[in-house]
């Protein structure tokens, strides 16, 4: 039985040398055939993700095709801020007037912006403010070339405004981001993320009825009362161009 098994395992092992022979002649038959291509070929996929060359080239033509997706993005969003622009200094330009962003300090990033109207243009303190998607701010102060906007970022400013869908008044209060935080005024708000924001028909202070945002968050459990984080319309942080409305009965 051993002797029998010894055999065997002889013969296994005498095989197992045979197809690794043969398989070592035909690799190296194959290399002198091809002049190394084949290996090389192998070589290359192998080591391909670790070695410049090819995969170098592919990196740069991909880093290529990233650089020239990213300056078409830029040019569309030029174009769409260009648009936008020239929009706004066409709409009612006889009740309105058009203004160019000429300063902001990075202090007061969200706090106010510098715009080239003042008095001697019609520009006056506490006027209505807005930008391509609504509404960003007030006139905070004047001199005869320029004028100052406050903005509703602006940590404290407070304004009155309400839910358009469910018709709640609340208080739109800047956080020193682009979302403002607004208070409602009754326990029950109503409010659901997707609301729109405008301004209050019962306001003194602006126009009814302007495009303020877009609500993100509810609190209903917020005490002394609920709240709702709003997502500007009109983003104070990328604005060129702004429109002053003028008052009532001015020209």
């Amino acid at each position: 039985m051993i002797k029998a098994r010894g055999k065997i395992g002889f013969h296994l092992l005498l095989k197992s040398r045979f197809w690794a022979i043969f398989f070592l002649g035909t690799l190296l038959l194959g290399i002198r055939w091809t002049k190394g291509a084949g290996y090389l070929d192998f070589y290359s996929f192998v080591l391909k993700p670790i070695l410049p060359g090819t995969a170098q080239k592919e990196w740069i033509q991909e880093g290529e095709n990233i650089e020239r997706n990213i300056l078409l993005k830029l040019l569309e969003e030029d174009n769409n801020r260009l648009r936008k622009a020239l929009s706004l200094k066409e709409l009612n330009s006889e009740q309105r007037i058009s203004a160019a962003v000429i300063s902001r300090s990075s202090r007061n990033w969200w706090k106010q912006l510098e715009i080239n109207k003042g008095s001697k243009d019609g520009v006056l303190r506490g006027q209505t403010v807005i930008g391509p998607g609504g509404l960003i701010g007030l006139v905070d102060s004047v001199t005869p070339l320029t004028a100052r906007v406050r903005l509703l970022t602006d940590p404290g400013h407070e304004i009155g405004v309400w839910i358009y869908r469910t018709k709640q008044h609340g208080i739109l209060t800047g956080m020193g981001t682009n979302r403002p935080k607004l208070i409602f005024l009754n326990k029950n708000s109503l409010a659901k993320v997707g609301d729109i924001v405008t301004t209050s028909p019962a306001s003194t202070l602006l126009p009814p009825n302007l495009t303020i945002g877009i609500v993100k968050f509810v609190n209903e459990k917020a005490l002394p009362s609920p709240y709702a984080i709003v997502q500007l319309t009109a983003s104070p942080e990328a604005i060129d161009w702004i429109q002053i409305l003028k008052n009532n009965g001015q020209k």
